[in-house]
């Protein structure tokens, strides 16, 4: 696992959409996958800057959703379905032909989240695949004791995770979908490069049991340490409870220039 820790937010995201970007040169028709929150727009906006400078082109690029609410119509504007067109697609100019994601309106729902999966398989996997972290180290919405093979599946939200988003629902938790359809920690797994990005001295704590302490389910994101090419990149205040912070930042200053994170 490789720890890049930049000055701030904006940062972070200028060096991981230059990651995307250079994966886009590679493989014009790469699969990335997104999350949503406000943790990731900065890399979304510093990847929409490329792609209208004509620093990169995204015409053969494919989106892929990390996880969905349950219940919630497709065009709802909290499904993150819309969100994901608000924030990535449109900014980007990918058509919804180039997007994949789980129905989470389907009548089986355990149905619905094999389809997906495989769908995934069967596209090739995922080549980036850009995540968050929460307080409690989730990934996806794989809370805490998650299995460490799990597959695409359903699971239930806890009572934090819907008070913490109610402020997308008119702080009204009651309209807050009980269920998502989320990839597994084994689905994410299988992603060709893992980038995990976190920021803000909250994410502290996550960030260093992923990082530093050992592979276990109270942690889902600890599992990145499994994974062949995996890169947290995380701001100072992320940093904060990081053990090896000075490794970390020689490492990477004395790296090649070429070989990017």
């Amino acid at each position: 696992m490789e720890v890049v820790i930049v000055p701030d937010a904006k940062a972070g995201g200028e060096l991981i959409a230059e990651a995307m970007a250079q994966l886009l040169r590679r493989k014009p028709g790469a699969l990335l996958g997104v999350a949503t929150g406000s943790t990731p727009l900065p890399v979304y906006e510093a990847l929409t800057a490329k792609v209208r400078s004509g620093a990169v082109d995204v015409a053969r690029a494919r989106i892929a959703q990390l996880d969905e609410y349950v219940g919630l119509p497709a065009d709802h504007p909290e499904s993150y379905r819309s969100v994901l067109r608000r924030e990535v697609l449109e900014p980007l100019g990918i058509g919804m032909d180039k997007f994949m994601g789980p129905d989470g309106t389907a009548e089986d729902v355990p149905g619905a989240s094999e389809a997906y999966d495989k769908a995934l398989a069967d596209a090739g996997g995922v080549d980036l695949q850009l995540l968050g972290i929460g307080t409690d180290g989730h990934i996806g919405f794989n809370e805490p004791c998650s299995s460490l093979a799990s597959r695409t599946r359903i699971k239930t939200l806890t009572e934090q995770t819907r008070v913490d988003n109610a402020r997308f629902f008119d702080g009204d938790i009651h309209q807050v979908p009980h269920h998502v359809i989320t990839q597994g920690i084994g689905t994410i797994l299988e992603a060709r490069h893992l980038v995990l990005l976190a920021t803000g001295e909250g994410k502290a704590d996550a960030v260093a049991a992923t990082v530093e302490g050992p592979v276990a389910a109270v942690y889902p994101a600890s599992a990145l340490q499994l994974h062949p090419h995996a890169t947290v990149v995380v701001d100072e205040a992320a940093a904060s409870k990081l053990k090896l912070a000075d490794y970390f930042r020689y490492t990477f200053a004395n790296k090649p220039e070429w070989q990017g994170i």
